[in-house]
């Protein structure tokens, strides 16, 4: 019976659920052995290098055995659970190891055999009569430190406890240092890197040192803008958007790499090759929990304005609650990243991998400004363009930047044009 169960549990092993994604980390169990699973039903919530992902049962039965524990990050393909027809049986508990019999007891004991001591080393080394082999001046020294000779290993001839052997013992123990690896650190918090914030690190090194970046800067008068954003907030048709800057500026990158395609691409080392993509797939930088995610929005340049508000509301939205799928989070071919939300001016932003451009919107704030001859408050924006130098050369990159500058400075105007 036992044979039979065991050949009919099945194991769930560890899918790609991205796009050659290569491990995850479990985050937490939805069951646990002994319950009764049914097709479809969770299974698991894991994290992988893109988004919080939960995990379906493929099978009917009852779980047998969870093969990964929560927090444990395991490679795709890895089984992390086992599910079979009926509860397996537990596993057997190993015999104590028994103890050596050397016989049977007198008649007293019932007959049950009886059970060798280990016999307790002792460090002192007593003479025939029972008393420890010491000479008096070792004696008399051992009393005036305080040592009881019983406890003194000895090291002299034939047992005997010479000076050395009490003065040793009498010396205070020696302090270790601390180890240096694993030693407890007073006032540390260690956070194992896992999931998007490993991922990220590794992405953003390989950016850094693989393509070569340059950033340029341009700060921007945006007080129309800014009236246009309180005009939007009250149009019907961005009802529960979040209508920002931000929807602005992603507007005029969109239309600056339809004007430019060159900077909408990206580099293939392999091929040697330039890729120029036809669609605009708009990435947006969104600071989570979990880390930094670039959800992207996929053909964002054929979107209306109201559309292109839903589009960046929704993205948002779920990637900051872990719950955009693969798809959105890669794809992407450009990508806008807003840090004026936090009170910064201006930034130096890394390459999404893969990607030409990332533009950097900075705080928009009142600063004095010349207008119409005189000088006035007026609101401004400091803009960031970082670009691969590969494939983006600096005249490129200075008109796609100053392109996004005069939308955001005559947006009505421009929006029409578009």
């Amino acid at each position: 019976m036992t044979q039979t169960v065991l050949e009919s549990v099945q194991q769930f092993r560890l899918p790609d659920v991205g796009e050659g994604l290569e491990e995850a980390t479990i985050v937490s169990w939805r069951v646990g052995v002994g319950d009764r699973v049914t097709h479809n039903q969770v299974l698991v919530e894991i994290e992988t290098a893109k988004s919080l992902v939960e995990l379906p049962s493929p099978f009917d039965g009852v779980v047998t055995e969870l093969l990964a524990a929560e927090g444990e990050t395991v490679k795709v393909g890895t089984p992390i659970i086992s599910v079979g027809p009926e509860a397996a049986p537990p596993a057997s508990q190993p015999e104590p190891t028994p103890s050596v019999l050397v016989g049977y007891g007198p008649a007293g004991d019932g007959g049950r055999r009886r059970r060798r001591r280990r016999p307790t080393a002792s460090p002192a080394h007593p003479g025939l009569d029972g008393r420890v082999r010491a000479k008096p001046p070792v004696r008399k020294l051992a009393r005036d430190l305080g040592v009881d000779l019983a406890t003194v290993p000895a090291t002299g001839p034939h047992g005997t406890i010479t000076r050395e052997d009490v003065e040793r013992a009498a010396a205070p123990a020696p302090v270790e240092a601390p180890a240096l690896v694993g030693a407890p650190e007073p006032d540390v918090t260690r956070i194992p890197a896992s999931g998007v914030r490993k991922a990220t690190a590794a992405a953003m090194v390989k950016s850094a040192f693989t393509a070569p970046h340059v950033t340029e800067f341009l700060t921007v008068d945006v007080t129309r803008s800014v009236k246009l954003v309180e005009e939007l907030r009250a149009a019907p048709a961005y009802a529960g958007s979040k209508v920002t800057m931000l929807l602005l500026a992603a507007r005029a990158l969109i239309a600056a790499a339809k004007e430019f395609p060159d900077v909408n691409a990206s580099w293939d080392d392999t091929a040697g090759e330039i890729v120029r993509h036809e669609r605009v797939n708009l990435g947006i930088a969104a600071a989570t929990p979990r880390g930094l995610v670039v959800p992207s929005v996929k053909d964002a340049g054929s979107l209306t304005l109201p559309q292109l508000a839903a589009a960046i509301t929704e993205l948002v939205q779920t990637a900051r609650e872990g719950r955009a799928a693969p798809r959105d989070l890669t794809g992407g071919t450009i990508t806008l990243t807003n840090i004026g939300v936090f009170g910064v001016d201006a930034g130096t932003p890394i390459l999404n991998p893969g990607e030409a451009a990332i533009l950097c919107l900075g705080q928009v704030r009142r600063t004095p400004w010349e207008h119409k001859g005189r000088i006035a408050l007026r609101w401004t924006t400091q803009l960031a363009l970082s670009f691969d130098h590969r494939l983006v050369d600096g005249e490129l990159g200075s008109r796609v930047l100053a392109r996004v500058g005069a939308i955001l400075e005559r947006p009505k105007w421009e929006l029409m044009q578009l």
